[in-house]
């Protein structure tokens, strides 16, 4: 009884804790452990703790901006992470757009306003209503900040198949992000988000080549999320 419980003291002592959907947040916790105050922005980021890239990095002081669709997300992240900068948005390529979201329900991780993502889960009318909001860039979102001046290590982003739309316009020279972690989606796999995405259909994917263009590179790549790094980056 007494070596189980240091066995697990020793364990517990020696093994991080993973709070995101594939893990992902513990690269990137390595990657960056000699970053002791950095700073992340979250767009789509759900939840303050649960399923959550940045939380990892939040715990050990580094601060950001979190985004999303549902307010119920935001109010959580106001309640659990007060010294982030937290905002419900739509984050597109232009301000002040008319944009329709497919919204599920409260706190749901698939609203979307991708109706490329709606017809491939054969979602039916009745399963979600529609919403109409103006969109916000990433750009005006990081300007109106109390963060606006702040040195960004990471962009984490995670929405529904408008990643590369959120993207686009970004001022990739202007912020300089040393590290993006992006999802893609592959809709010739039978299901999403999980170990069958093909190198050719990501290399082939909008979103990808948009971050090559930047001077980034894939480095890792953990079910349908990949990490990018700014090319001669060093840490």
């Amino acid at each position: 009884m007494i070596e189980k419980i240091f066995k697990k003291i020793y364990y517990e002592k020696y093994t991080k804790k993973s709070y995101s959907y594939s893990h992902v947040d513990l690269i990137v916790d390595k990657m960056f452990s000699n970053v002791k105050n950095g700073f992340y922005i979250d767009i789509g980021c759900n939840h303050p703790i649960k399923y959550n890239n940045t939380y990892i990095l939040y715990k050990r002081g580094w601060r950001g901006i979190n985004i999303d669709l549902d307010h119920t997300s935001i109010k959580e992240f106001n309640k659990i992470r007060k010294n982030d900068y937290n905002i419900q948005a739509l984050v597109s390529s232009e301000d002040n757009i008319d944009k329709e979201i497919y919204y599920y329900h409260d706190r749901s991780a698939i609203n979307t306003v991708s109706k490329s993502l709606i017809n491939y889960r054969k979602s039916k009318d009745g399963d979600y209503t529609i919403k109409k909001q103006k969109t916000r860039t990433l750009n005006s979102i990081i300007e109106s900040s109390k963060f606006k001046d702040e040195k960004i290590n990471i962009i984490s982003i995670d929405i529904e198949d408008h990643e590369y739309d959120a993207l686009k316009n970004f001022n990739f020279k202007k912020y300089n992000v040393d590290c993006i972690i992006a999802e893609v989606h592959d809709y010739t796999n039978d299901k999403l988000e999980i170990y069958n995405h093909k190198i050719n259909s990501i290399m082939n994917d909008s979103l990808y080549k948009l971050l090559i263009e930047n001077n980034y590179k894939l480095i890792n790549w953990v079910n349908a999320d990949l990490i990018f790094v700014k090319e001669g980056l060093q840490i």
